[in-house]
């Protein structure tokens, strides 16, 4: 794995629609950035403020694909592939469940910019849950 950039600072912004209501969290905390086969890799600590305290996310990004993977007190990976649907299973702290996520746009630019947007649906069961959209920055200071 070739390190580009470690301990970056990264921007991130979550925002959630379900039933009609809009929830958004925002995010900044140090992260590790590193390239694998043409891949980007972004890894960051969880905190208490993203509600998953002890566990870290990694976001693979190949072309128009994120995989994001979070291990420790919380495990899931959500596959999102421009256009098409995976079933991810999603563990929490109060138990498991096996989500549909729907990606609608997958857009990578990192290397140009250092920006990477996400926007999904996710479905339990086959009934819509929420609509997430996720934009991660990349800065090049320290917190």
């Amino acid at each position: 794995m070739k390190d580009l950039k470690n301990n970056v600072t990264i921007s991130l912004t979550s925002i959630q629609w379900q039933d009609g209501e809009k929830t958004q969290t925002e995010l900044v905390t140090k992260a590790r950035q590193s390239q694998l086969n043409g891949c980007d890799i972004i890894a960051y600590d969880d905190t208490e403020a993203t509600g998953f305290e002890g566990s870290v996310t990694t976001i693979k990004i190949d072309g128009k694909s994120a995989y994001i993977t979070r291990e420790g007190t919380a495990n899931s990976v959500l596959a999102l592939e421009k256009g098409r649907k995976n079933f991810c299973q999603y563990e929490t702290p109060y138990g498991s469940m096996r989500l549909g996520v729907y990606a609608h746009n997958v857009d990578n630019t990192i290397a140009e910019n250092g920006r990477l947007y996400l926007k999904y649906s996710l479905d339990l069961n086959g009934s819509p849950l929420s609509e997430n959209e996720i934009i991660m920055t990349i800065n090049k200071g320290n917190i």
